[in-house]
């Protein structure tokens, strides 16, 4: 009877225990509601601590520490204050509180990259973010594109941004314009082999006629960009060998370097200008290219031909 009685009593001195940490939790978040500066707020800063403390009610205090990232956010930006110190700290509660918040991924790290004025200017962060949802959502193809934007846009790290791109275009039902946007940036990178890949992925697995054919418009681009350089590297070897510039592909063909006239993917001749430099016969029927156009070439809006 005594051992019961001690039982009873613990779970009792308990169960009080729990009631006032409650009462004392919710007089908190009380004052996150009404509105408080999050300097006055002594919020527990451990997100796993504070997950294990909601008392089953994750998902309204991920909402409620949601809300205050936004108003920080706000308060700091109207401000034109350049120090967002808990901005990190207040999104990773909110997403380790919630991790299916996907709203908190997406413009959470909006807040984060950009530079100042107009965020926080921790693409870092913001790539940390993006990559905790993906592992919590790894069917969510818009924070591949988020991840791949920043690493674009704010970091200017084009194979980064291709690798987000191409991850993100194999999830399912993700938009065909993640593959796009994958091959671009391997361009960009001058990952050719990549771009390549990607592209000749796209032209075999789409079923839109526009898609298929900016596909193969990327893929003469990248066959005219190497050509050029493969060219142009031969003619600078010849130079070397014979202290002259080389006045047609034929004085190639002669010193064994070369055999037949090069085409474009178009079947158009190569040019080989006066001063060394290979330029395409018709740039305008080859959008996308980085290599053989005349200097100063500005290109009009992509023309793009029927896909093969």
């Amino acid at each position: 009877m005594r051992t019961s009685r001690r039982i009873t009593l613990a779970f009792s001195v308990l169960l009080i225990g729990c009631m006032i940490g409650s009462v004392v939790f919710l007089r908190r978040l009380d004052r996150v509601r009404s509105g408080a500066t999050l300097e006055e707020v002594l919020y527990i800063s451990s997100p796993q601590a504070l997950k294990r403390m909601s008392l089953g009610y994750d998902g309204l205090l991920a909402d409620i520490y949601w809300t205050r990232a936004v108003q920080y956010f706000g308060s700091k930006l109207h401000q034109r204050d350049r120090r967002f110190e808990l901005l990190a700290p207040l999104l990773e509660i909110t997403t380790t509180l919630d991790p299916h918040l996907l709203v908190a991924y997406e413009y959470g790290a909006n807040f984060m990259s950009p530079k100042p004025p107009d965020g926080a200017g921790m693409p870092r962060q913001a790539i940390e973010l993006e990559e905790f949802g993906i592992r919590n959502n790894p069917d969510q193809w818009r924070l591949y594109y988020n991840e791949g934007f920043i690493y674009y846009m704010d970091l200017k790290d084009y194979n980064g941004a291709a690798n987000a791109f191409a991850r993100g275009s194999q999830v399912p039902k993700a938009h065909p314009f993640l593959k796009i946007l994958a091959g671009q940036m391997a361009e960009h990178a001058g990952d050719l082999q990549m771009a390549r890949a990607i592209w000749s992925t796209t032209y075999q697995t789409t079923q839109d006629k526009d898609v298929r054919a900016n596909a193969a418009a990327h893929l003469r681009a990248i066959k005219v960009d190497e050509d050029v350089t493969a060219l142009e590297a031969l003619v600078a070897r010849y130079r070397e060998q014979t202290g002259l510039l080389p006045l047609s592909f034929s004085d190639l063909e002669k010193a064994g370097m070369l055999r037949g006239t090069p085409l474009d993917p178009l079947g158009n001749p190569y040019k080989l200008m006066f001063d060394g430099r290979v330029e395409v016969l018709s740039p305008d029927d080859l959008p996308f290219i980085e290599k053989g156009t005349p200097p100063g070439y500005v290109a009009p809006p992509p023309k793009l031909l029927p896909a093969e």
